[in-house]
């Protein structure tokens, strides 16, 4: 088979882009955070009463560092999550692309702040 003249073929590179990278994240985010959020309201509304929250159960709950990991977990793709979906928003209303690149330059330290801080408080409660 012969091919036209004058017709080049090349193959062409698809970047990685931030964009596909975080329409996977949301995806698998939102399965896992599916799983972590309704263990945490089955084991902490349902399977113990919701009169025994108390300071001293979340004391005695975070003494296992199994438990730590799962709020650390459920912590972690909770926040990164909303932030992510409040950066897809965002994009959608504002039109500027520098005012676009500090936004998410401004969400994600507050993200990343955010996760340190509240990480602090669950690891030294």
């Amino acid at each position: 088979m012969t091919t036209p003249t004058g017709i080049t073929y090349r193959k062409v590179a698809v970047p990685s882009n931030l964009e596909r990278r975080a329409f996977l994240f949301m995806r698998l985010s939102g399965a896992a955070l599916l799983l972590l959020a309704v263990g945490h309201m089955m084991i902490q509304h349902v399977l113990n009463s919701s009169q025994n929250l108390t300071l001293q159960f979340v004391a005695q709950q975070w003494s296992s560092w199994g438990w730590r990991v799962y709020d650390m977990l459920l912590l972690f793709f909770a926040i990164t999550h909303g932030f992510n979906g409040l950066r897809n928003v965002l994009e959608d209303y504002v039109h500027n692309r520098n005012a676009v690149k500090w936004i998410n330059r401004f969400l994600f330290v507050f993200a990343f702040l955010t996760i340190i801080w509240a990480g602090i408080a669950i690891a030294t409660f």
